[in-house]
């Protein structure tokens, strides 16, 4: 790849074991309309046939294909994706899974809206989403907010607040392909992946539209997502398994994001508000174990929890977040009896 090269987008694909899905998701990208990219395939030390792959597009890209190889298996697409920021050149960064596409006109569309916009940020609220190892012809349109814009574009209120509301309130989808950003903006801010194992793409959202001048809403459906079953969040667990599953992202989670606040005049201003997030983050984790609370009696489940939270060394605005939203849940549910 030529180290002078300053494409317009740099596209990031952490991969892990994705031989079968991967020539799908590359052929995606060379058939792009807009062909000023760069592909930085970043390998989490996959046990398949991947890297071959990946390495048979290197001459089809032209020298636009970087494969990266870590050193050892991180667990998730955090470290991945952040050292695939690391040498990224474009403008503006998107990433993608190793097991999606991404239809031709996407990169070229929301290019444009990002340069029309002067947008730190474009939302996209709607994809395709599909099952199986084919693309069918028919695929299925999803939206994630309650109210589909009906193809006008929307952008966000500068005003943290508004921009918080609308985060708890409008289904605002997490995973970092429904956002295209500008490489500077992330660089200047330092914004990158946590180092967990799930939910580090819910804090690096919080984060950046918190910190976007402007974030752009579109309803332009551009990318297709395959519903993987056999992906690390449908694994079986047993019941305490995965209370642990949530519960340690729940405490880092907690921790990444109080200090991330903690730095922001707007949140030393509005502590409400900074609790606010902490509590809403813990609720959306906990809604991922809620339906396991069952199979425990309250000692048993307190036991659990407090046992997590000490092995992390939880500090106490994440603790007393936890046992905030924990109050209200068991308060609700006696209430409800």
């Amino acid at each position: 790849m030529n180290e002078n090269f300053s494409p317009a987008v740099s596209v990031i694909i952490p991969m892990y074991n994705a031989e079968k899905y991967l020539s799908v998701c590359l052929e995606s990208i060379l058939i792009q309309t807009l062909q000023d990219f760069e592909v930085i395939v970043v390998d989490d030390c996959s046990t398949d046939n991947s890297c071959a792959v990946a390495e048979s597009y290197l001459e089809k890209f032209g020298g636009r294909l970087k494969i990266i190889s870590l050193p050892e298996n991180t667990g998730s697409g955090a470290v991945p994706r952040n050292v695939g920021l690391e040498h990224a050149r474009g403008k503006y960064v998107y990433f993608m899974d190793s097991d999606d596409l991404i239809i031709d006109i996407a990169l070229e569309t929301l290019f444009k809206y990002s340069e029309d916009y002067q947008a730190e940020v474009v939302y996209m609220e709607r994809c395709f989403m599909f099952s199986g190892e084919s693309v069918p012809k028919d695929v299925e349109l999803a939206a994630w907010s309650r109210s589909v814009l009906k193809n006008k574009i929307l952008l966000e209120p500068k005003n943290i607040s508004e921009r918080i509301d609308m985060l708890m309130n409008s289904h605002f989808y997490w995973p970092p392909w429904t956002k295209f950003v500008r490489r500077d903006f992330l660089v200047d801010n330092s914004i990158t992946f946590p180092q967990m194992v799930i939910a580090e793409d819910e804090i690096w959202t919080i984060k950046i539209v918190c910190l976007a001048e402007n974030l752009l809403r579109i309803p332009d459906p551009l990318y297709i997502q395959r519903k993987n079953e056999t992906s690390m969040m449908g694994k079986k667990r047993s019941p305490e398994q995965k209370i642990v599953f949530w519960t340690n992202p729940l405490i880092t989670g907690l921790e990444v994001l109080d200090e991330f606040m903690r730095d922001i005049e707007f949140f030393q201003k509005n502590p409400t508000v900074r609790l606010q997030v902490l509590n809403f983050f813990t609720l959306s984790q906990i809604d991922n174990m809620r339906d396991t609370f069952k199979e425990f009696d309250p000692t048993a489940l307190y036991e659990i929890f407090l046992r997590e939270f000490s092995k992390a060394g939880s500090t106490q605005p994440a603790l007393i977040s936890y046992l905030l939203v924990m109050n209200n849940l068991y308060r609700n549910e006696l209430l409800n009896r």
